[in-house]
């Protein structure tokens, strides 16, 4: 049977390419500016914005969603991002709904910034790693001052301005100590929808090893089972409290729902990135020559998504490891993201935090198959309960963009376990 096509219906876009202005020490996109090196300063022009709204707006779905990312978005300055939601009112046809996800250090936020985000919709997805000294000392600028009084001010200030904001920490050798605390944090802080990313990169002297920085699968695993009893114990009425996305994505699995998350689906290659020059790339995390796939301004986009390359990068994923074959956990964890895999790019081996999963499965899964339970069963009553209940749509069905989201948090899933700004992260 022939494979249906897929639609075009979310790009991920670096308007300034790699620049930012912060030095995270553990940032994997910084080092991209050896790809353009033509020019010290990247900043994507007006003609590559219109042929990219153009060509989402156009050729994609009644729902189509705009991940801004980086380096740092917003260094273009918030005039652009006036020109893009102008573009997509004026280029989009009868029916179109949008979402714009903007993922950002915060450095850059003011009240100006606050009302545009508020007034056209936006999520924000805020990088923070928690309280200030786990905070600082990674997430520093160029010259090492700290930023974590920065980032909390913009916090404030953005949901003080009713602006929805998710925070995006990235869990590290350090931060990986502390999830009490920086869950805690975060839920003080206000910013109770929550994505956290496993730091992992290659030392870039031994290219199979992770660098001195990355989160271990020992710690890793720690993390997440005592960030899983934090998350669980702020239910209340059978309700979760407090929204993170890794969980809320896991619980899909559990009750046959497709997972939101592109690192727990069974294949790669959903979307496109699309860096400031118009190339396109077929993942985040690589934006390298070989997983080029063209250009915005010579190249359609639905044709690159269904391109025999990009199929090709999407069907090594599920390439996977014998033990991977054989593991109980495989469906709810999919081999992880292929990033993971630190022997030779993409080979069909165990993740380098398997270990990670399977500690945090054997910790969470009696609980999460009771919620899963609770779900369906409320799922069968004549009347919606609360809980995991009917909110979510038909098993084995995709909700849609303006659908409540699987995980029960009463949000639309475009802003929740759908939310745009949360497809990678780019530090």
């Amino acid at each position: 049977m022939k494979k249906l096509a897929r639609q075009l219906d979310c790009v991920l876009i670096k308007p300034a390419g790699p620049d930012c202005n912060m030095a995270c020490r553990y940032c994997f996109y910084l080092p991209k500016h050896r790809l353009f090196s033509d020019s010290p300063v990247h900043r994507m022009n007006t003609d590559i914005l219109e042929r990219t709204v153009r060509q989402l707006m156009q050729h994609g779905g009644p729902s189509v969603v705009f991940a801004w990312q980086g380096g740092e978005p917003t260094l273009m300055g918030v005039e652009f991002f006036k020109q893009a939601v102008e573009l997509q009112r004026r280029l989009g046809h009868a029916g179109q709904t949008v979402g714009n996800g903007l993922q950002t250090n915060g450095l850059l936020i003011d009240d100006g910034w606050c009302r545009f985000l508020h007034e056209a919709r936006f999520l924000v997805g805020l990088s923070i790693d928690g309280p200030e000294p786990v905070h600082d000392h990674y997430r520093v600028k160029s010259g090492g001052q700290p930023t974590w009084k920065q980032v909390v001010s913009a916090a404030k200030r953005l949901l003080k301005a009713g602006v929805e904001v998710n925070a995006l920490t990235v869990v590290n050798d350090l931060s990986a100590q502390s999830p009490r605390e920086t869950y805690a944090f975060l839920k003080d802080l206000g910013l109770r929808h929550m994505q956290f990313i496993p730091c992992l990169e290659r030392d870039p002297q031994e290219p199979n090893i992770p660098a001195p920085f990355s989160v271990s699968p020992a710690q890793y695993g720690a993390f997440l089972c005592e960030l899983f009893d934090c998350w669980m114990n702020d239910f209340e009425d059978g309700q979760p409290t407090t929204f993170v996305r890794w969980f809320d994505s896991v619980f899909a699995a559990y009750v046959d729902v497709p997972a939101p998350e592109c690192t727990l689906m069974a294949e790669c290659g959903t979307y496109l990135v699309i860096e400031h020059n118009g190339d396109v790339f077929s993942c985040d995390f690589y934006v390298e020559p070989e997983w080029k796939l063209g250009n915005v301004l010579r190249d359609n986009l639905v044709d690159l998504l269904n391109s025999p390359q990009q199929a090709r990068f999407g069907r090594r994923k599920a390439e996977l490891a014998r033990a991977c074959h054989e593991c109980r956990w495989l469906t709810h964890c999919r081999g992880g993201c292929p990033k993971e895999r630190l022997g030779v790019a993409l080979a069909a081996q165990p993740s380098h935090l398997c270990e990670a999963y399977q500690t945090f499965f054997q910790h969470a899964d009696g609980r999460l198959r009771a919620l899963a339970d609770d779900w369906r069963r409320d799922r069968l009553a004549p009347v919606a309960a609360p809980g995991f209940t009917s909110r979510t749509p038909a098993a084995g069905t995709r909700p849609g963009r303006n659908d409540p989201c699987p995980c029960g948090s009463g949000r639309k899933y475009k802003r929740c376990c759908g939310a745009s700004a949360s497809l990678t992260d780019s530090g």
